[in-house]
C-alpha cells in the first residue's frame, strides 16, 4: 500500500487554461440552437445595448446554428 500512496502524492494538479472566445456581434437573421434541448431561435430584432449578447438556454450558452 505504501507504493500506491506515494504514487498518489506524486501526481501534480493540472492547471486548466481557459480558452479566449472571440464573439461576433449578433445580427438580425442569425440562428442559434441549444445543445441540450434542441430549441432553435432566430434573431428578429437586435437590441444594440452591447457589442455581443449571450443567448442562454438550459443554463448554457446557445451555439450558432449551421446554415443549410
Amino acid at each position: 500500500m505504501r507504493k500506491e500512496e506515494s504514487m498518489v502524492q506524486k501526481k501534480k494538479a493540472v492547471k486548466k487554461v481557459a480558452k479566449k472566445v472571440v464573439k461576433k456581434a449578433v445580427r438580425k437573421g442569425d440562428a442559434y440552437k441549444c445543445g441540450v434541448c434542441g430549441l432553435a431561435v432566430t434573431v428578429d430584432e437586435v437590441c444594440g445595448c452591447v457589442d455581443t449578447c449571450d443567448i442562454i438556454c438550459c443554463e448554457k450558452q446557445m451555439k450558432p446554428k449551421k446554415r443549410a
